[in-house]
């Protein structure tokens, strides 16, 4: 079931919009919730969504398995038939999916996707409380 949310759709337009060949875009919280989307309807950017928190639970398994990192995933990229699937880590909690077609420029989309993080990554984090308060 769709929890209520603000529509912050909007944030992601001009990535769906400025890489050709995108289908789908949403940001999810690490618990799978879907925060905004956009080129996906209410019920393909649920599915997509929770998927996606199995992924990044999965990929940050595999990240622990490297001592000097810090354990956390930052970016999975998966192709199949017709096209490529991204995952990046967009904030405290938060993360960006794409789902494009195979013809898509695979640079482009992480640069875009990239500075998209840049942008609204940091109003995607909370910060921490202090006696109820933000810090």
């Amino acid at each position: 079931m769709t929890q209520p949310r603000y529509n912050m759709d909007w944030m992601l337009r001009d990535l769906a919009t400025s890489v050709p060949q995108t289908r789908h875009v949403v940001l999810l919280s690490a618990d799978g919730l879907c925060i905004a989307k956009m080129g996906a309807d209410e019920e393909t950017a649920d599915r997509l969504a929770a998927a996606c928190a199995g992924l990044q639970s999965l990929s940050g398994a595999i990240a622990a398995e490297f001592p000097e990192g810090d354990g956390r995933m930052k970016l999975v990229a998966i192709e199949v038939d017709c096209g490529f699937f991204y995952l990046m880590a967009a904030g405290a909690g938060a993360y960006l999916a794409v789902l494009a077609e195979d013809t898509v420029d695979a640079g482009l989309m992480g640069q875009c996707m990239r500075s998209l993080v840049a942008r609204v990554g940091e109003h995607l984090s909370s910060p921490p409380r202090v006696d109820g308060r933000s810090a």
